[in-house]
């Protein structure tokens, strides 16, 4: 059909917008791609490009269905589109209005998994350091879990059974559904604001689904686990079941009841584990009673050993022993002085002239003076001669030099 007239703009993008929404086939349509020019406007709406190898479309999706996403979209990212093409009059492009978004060849649930995990691992929240340890012996256990569900009476019957009076405090979680996340997070502060006593708190529910165990999977719950000042133990799903609950506890249990086996120790072998510990004290102590008695003992004659008492007795007996030798050297020289002076009588005695006179010598003076030699004499010289028992005056008739002064001479 021809116009005669010429139309506007407007006209014509609005005639091409038409023919887009009586296309059937446009308004219902998948489209695969890749992301790129990604923007999360501030109003919430998401503008981006979706690419393969030889051509590219606008799209966009409005902040009412993108809210419902369950994964983070990002450049580069392959995707499948759900939605209607469309023209947008005022600029005269058309662009494709998306309705949904999966991921092209992964879940949306195990992609948003993945991309949480991720973020919350670079920020610490999984890092042994911040591993809070259990206590040996809880008097009070915190449980956030359903009530109706088997996973408190599973809890229930393990813990009562290992120790017969633990005391086991329930909050009342929704564990599937919406706002579950919010209900469990609150169970957690909860746990953590009141004035209960609770030593430890195990998180939990039965397996299920990925959609069924998600709330674990949830930021909140996350958060909520990480700030708890109280030891939390996540037991969620079965052994194959992994969560970011787990992850960001303390203590991962593969199911509820090993939760509880893993909280509340045997009482037979708690008992059991007391009377090898009391032993143990017992010959500890033992033992440091004994090291202690040989330290005061050996202490006892160290004191004695440097008491003044004892030093007393050692100078005395030093002084005993200085006297003795003084004694002992005294005797020695006496003895020596004794034989010297002996030996200086028995010159004296052998000197004297008495003696010498009482072996039939005589001593012969003249003026006193006594006569050593015939040279001191002269004919008619008055001598006096000293005998033993007496002397006798002499006059030189003569004087004669003897044999034995010429034998003196020649000696």
């Amino acid at each position: 059909m021809m116009y005669d007239k010429p139309i506007t703009v407007s006209q014509l993008n609005a005639y091409i917008k038409n023919l887009f929404l009586c296309d059937d086939l446009l308004q219902n349509v998948m489209v695969r791609g890749e992301v790129s020019n990604f923007i999360h406007h501030s109003s919430g709406h998401m503008y981006f490009t979706l690419k393969d190898k030889d051509s590219k479309i606008r799209c966009v999706m409005f902040r009412s269905n993108n809210r419902y996403l369950k994964f983070n979209i990002e450049n580069g990212m392959n995707v499948i589109i759900s939605g209607n093409v469309s023209s947008y009059e005022r600029d005269g492009q058309y662009q494709l209005y998306c309705n949904s978004i999966e991921p092209d060849g992964v879940g949306s649930l195990y992609l948003k998994f993945e991309q949480l995990k991720e973020k919350l691992s670079a920020q610490g929240y999984f890092d042994k350091e911040h591993k809070k340890k259990l206590p040996l012996l809880p008097k009070r256990i915190g449980v956030v879990t359903s009530p109706t569900g088997a996973v408190i009476r599973d809890i229930i019957n393990v813990s009562t059974r290992r120790f017969y009076n633990i005391n086991i405090i329930l909050y009342p979680s929704k564990v599937q559904g919406e706002d579950a996340a919010k209900s469990i997070a609150e169970g957690i502060n909860y746990f953590n604001n009141a004035d209960l006593g609770v030593d430890v708190i195990i998180v939990g529910r039965g397996g299920g689904s990925i959609e069924e165990l998600w709330p674990f999977n949830e930021e909140i719950v996350a958060d909520a686990v990480y700030e708890s000042k109280i030891p939390i133990v996540s037991a969620v799903g079965h052994e194959t079941d992994f969560t970011i609950c787990d992850f960001t506890a303390d203590v991962r249990a593969s199911t509820p009841s090993q939760a509880a086996e893993i909280v509340v120790p045997v009482y037979e072998d708690l008992k059991e584990k007391i009377y090898d510990y009391k032993i143990s004290i017992i010959n500890n102590l033992q033992n440091n009673i004994d090291n202690i008695k040989k330290l005061l003992m050996h202490l006892e004659k160290t004191i004695e050993l440097l008491s003044p008492q004892n030093k007393i007795r050692e100078y005395i007996q030093y002084i005993d022993n200085i006297d003795n030798k003084i004694i002992y050297l005294n005797k020695n020289k006496i003895k020596s002085y004794r034989n010297e002076l002996m030996n200086y009588i028995n010159k004296i005695d052998n000197a004297n002239p008495a003696k010498i006179l009482s072996r039939g010598y005589s001593a012969v003076y003249k003026d006193e003076d006594i006569i050593h030699s015939i040279h001191d004499l002269s004919k008619d010289d008055k001598v006096n001669v000293l005998l033993k028992d007496g002397s006798f005056n002499c006059l030189i008739l003569d004087v004669m030099e003897g044999r034995v002064c010429q034998e003196e001479k020649r000696n």
